[in-house]
Order: structure tokens, then sequence, then C-alpha cells
């Protein structure tokens, strides 16, 4: 169904694919930051072009490799909140399993999906550093934490996490704080080490690698924005339960995080979580929150709340729907702590039943809206009308197609074989007859590329779900 749902190909993801293509093709070719479409983290191509290399290059393994790494996610993600016990691990992987928000990001051929499986992990060796400081654990927690330059944006800011959490720890638990202060050059001395190809290009082009992000934000002057501050800020806030990200690529009929179902968990998680403060794992759960939340609130750009923004949070929010679900099992244990042992463990575990079949069917609920949604819905958000101006351009360049340079990103990869020539639109072309056939998405196009009497000859090639024509083309 990878082939169909959710069909078209969004130009960032024909980004990555084309990437991954280079990278088999040239020679010497092996960056660790692509300076194309706003600028890339290259890690997600390469294991595109792994994918590429086995199977051969399509939209279809192109999403396929992303639908891996978000499997990759839900695993990492269990094996991070095993630290709070085998309950909330088994109901965080479920809840991130069958999350209609983590759905949607590990069908999209992007980078941003690895951003789950590498905060998951980053937060396990967090963890584990914490629970028992070494040389080793040291080492492997500033690793996973310098990985998550070569990720997605908001990994960025596991640093400031880190630091946020030695305070913490430094305040409340000085004892263990000590123990690993002793450790902690050898964790900085993992990270540079890691991360030191993404600092050496941020300090040789920083224009390209912090370019997208700063002009995004909030204080960039001339940001334009289509809702106010305030409305931006409350929309963010308010994900969880109430607001969903407007972006068809990114959600679902605009549905929130949660829910007020799950929100109910996520609270009785974030409340058994500040009830167990002091614990050093507990409070890094709490401070991921308002950490991952920045990139969310201070990027501006387009409409909000912006769920690939918020990827920051997944790991702990799933930890603490985990947290929330053993907090309810735990309150139906002292309310039925009145009855006989055999009563109480009965209902126990029926309501550990229960919270499963919550979890399984919110799972398949969301899985039936992501696979349910009508092409009409899809069609805008992943661009079928390029992806139809490229199969009608197909066919080397005696073909010209009419194209900007962001929907060419499409062109450029379903088209490798027999890519046509490339005419940005508003551009005249000199001598129309020396091409076989004329490819664009309007007649517009065609009239300023040749004249207003072949583009009164140009065809309709493909048409959109409510009939309008979205491609047409012409024999000059």
């Amino acid at each position: 169904m990878i082939d169909t749902q959710p069909g078209g190909l969004w130009p960032d993801e024909a980004a990555e694919g084309l990437s991954a293509q280079r990278l088999l093709t040239q020679p010497g070719y092996h960056p660790v930051f692509f300076d194309d479409d706003g600028g890339r983290e290259a890690l997600f191509a390469y294991l595109v072009a792994a994918g590429f290399r086995l199977a051969g290059a399509s939209v279809v393994i192109l999403r396929t490799t992303a639908a891996i790494v978000g499997v990759i996610g839900v695993v990492a993600i269990w094996a991070m909140a095993r630290r709070f016990g085998r309950g909330a691990a088994l109901a965080a992987m479920a809840w991130s399993a069958g999350s209609l928000w983590l759905i949607c990001v590990s069908r999209d051929g992007m980078r941003n999906v690895i951003t789950i499986a590498a905060g998951a992990l980053a937060v396990w060796a967090l963890l584990g550093w914490g629970d028992n400081p070494s040389r080793k654990r040291a080492l492997l927690a500033g690793a996973a934490v310098g990985a998550g330059l070569w990720t997605y944006q908001p990994l960025k800011l596991l640093p400031l996490l880190v630091l946020l959490w030695l305070l913490w720890m430094r305040r409340v638990d000085s004892r263990r704080y000590r123990r690993v202060q002793t450790t902690v050059l050898w964790s900085i001395a993992a990270y540079v080490v890691v991360a030191a190809p993404m600092i050496w290009t941020a300090i040789t082009d920083w224009r390209t690698y912090f370019g997208r992000g700063a002009s995004v934000v909030v204080i960039t002057p001339g940001l334009s924005s289509p809702e106010s501050l305030p409305v931006h800020v409350l929309r963010t806030i308010g994900m969880l339960v109430f607001t969903g990200d407007p972006n068809a690529r990114q959600d679902v009929s605009a549905l929130p995080l949660l829910g007020p179902i799950l929100f109910v968990l996520f609270a009785l998680g974030v409340y058994r979580a500040w009830q167990r403060r002091t614990d050093h794992s507990h409070a890094l759960l709490l401070l991921g929150l308002p950490v991952f939340l920045l990139p969310p609130l201070l990027a501006r750009e387009g409409y909000s709340p912006h769920f690939l923004r918020a990827l920051g949070l997944a790991p702990f929010i799933a930890a603490l729907v985990g947290l929330g679900c053993v907090e309810l099992a735990a309150a139906c244990g002292r309310a039925s702590a009145r009855f006989n042992a055999g009563t109480a463990d009965a209902l126990r575990r029926s309501a550990a039943a229960a919270l499963a079949a919550v979890l399984v069917l919110l799972g398949i609920a969301s899985t039936s809206a992501y696979v349910g949604r009508p092409l009409i819905e899809r069609y805008d958000a992943f661009t079928f009308a390029t992806v139809a101006l490229a199969a009608a351009a197909a066919g080397g360049p005696g073909n010209a197609v009419i194209v900007d340079g962001y929907s060419a990103f499409d062109v450029r990869f379903l088209d490798a074989d027999d890519l046509p020539t490339l005419v940005e639109p508003g551009r005249h072309v000199k001598d129309p007859a020396v091409y076989a056939l004329i490819v664009a998405q309007s007649r517009g196009d065609i009239a300023t590329a040749t004249d207003d009497a072949t583009a009164a000859r140009a065809s309709v090639v493909a048409r959109d779900p409510q009939g309008k024509p979205v491609v047409f083309e012409v024999v000059p």
C-alpha cells in the first residue's frame, strides 16, 4: 500500500531521492550536509542510497526507507521507556506505533522521520549514563547526542537538554551529579568527535547551515506569517489536544497530536513524573517537553501547529503516555485495596487489559484515518500534478518541460533516466521547434515560452480530482 498511500511526490522527498542517486553515481561525492532545498543533513539520504543500491531507485523504495526508520523509532522508544518499567515501555511503544502523527511522518520520504529514533536513542543513552555513571556510558551518551546533528533541526537542542538536566541533577541529587561530573569530559569528547563534521560545516558554511532555521524564527526581520504571534502560540501549545496541523502531509483532517483520551494518559504521566522529579530519569522527561516545544513555538513560517518541527517531543510524549498508563493502573490497584487479594489482582489485570485495548483501538483508528483519506485531500499536499507533469514530459532532452526550480526536484528524480530539458516559467524559448514536445502546468506558461497560437493548440494531459486541467502539452 505504500505505493498508493500517500501517493504523489512532494519535492522535498524528491530532493532526498536525487541526493541518494548522486551519492551512488558521482565519484567522490560524500557530503555531510546538502546545500540545496534549503540545506539538509545527509544521513537520511545515505540510508536511501543503500535502499536504492539494493532495490533500485523509486518512490516506493524512498518511502520504504522512511517506513523502516519509523519502525526503528518505535523500537527505540520501547528501549528508552524500559527504564520506567515493562508496562510503561509496552504502552509507549503501542502509542508510538499507532500514533497518527508518527504514521504520517514515517510514510513520507523525508529526513524528518529519523528524529524519532535518534531522539529516543539519545534519551536512552542519557538515562543509562545517569543510572550508572561510567566512562563507557558517558562516551555513548555524548556520541548519541552528537548524532542528533546528523538528523533534523529539533535535535540540535539536545545539548541544551543535557545542560538543563545536569543543572537539575546538581540541585536535587548532588551525589549522583558528582558521579556524573567525573565523566563529563568523556561525554563532551564523544560529542565533539561525532558532531565534528557538522560543526565544521556550521563554521565554514554558516549561511547555508543556519539559513533555513534563521529564516523562519519569530525574530527574523520581514518574516511574513499568516497568523498573529498570540494565535501561533496558542495553536502550538494546544496541539496536544485541541489543534492539528493543517498541512495534509503531516496530519489528517487537522487532528491533534493526542486528543482527549490520550491527553488524559499523558497528563497522568506528567503527574507521575513530577511526583518523582528528584529521580534524574523522570526529570529528563519533564525537561524534554519545554526544550523541544521551542522549535514549533519559535518558527512562525506557515500555519501552526507544525508537526514536523515538534518531532523532538515524540520520545518524551511516548514515555509520558506510558507512565500515564502505569499511573492509572496503579490508581485502580489502590482503589481495589479494600477487596481481597484475588479480586484486587483481577481488577488490576482488567485495568491493564482495558488500557491495552484503548491503545490498540486508537492505533487502528489512526491507521484507518490515514489510509482512508480521499485523493482530493492528498492531491495538492503531495503534488500529484507535478508527478503527472513529469510523466508527460519524460522522453529525454528532446522534450521541454516548463517547471519552477522547486517543483523540478520531482521531474529530475522521476525522469532521471530520460530527463527532459527544464525551462523556467516566464522564459521565452527562441526556437520552440527544436523540441518534439513542450509540457507545462498552464497554457499561460506555454504562451510565454512560445506564443499564443501555440498555447491555444495545447491539449490537456491531466486533471485534478475536481476536473481542473493541471498539465498541458503541445507539439511546437
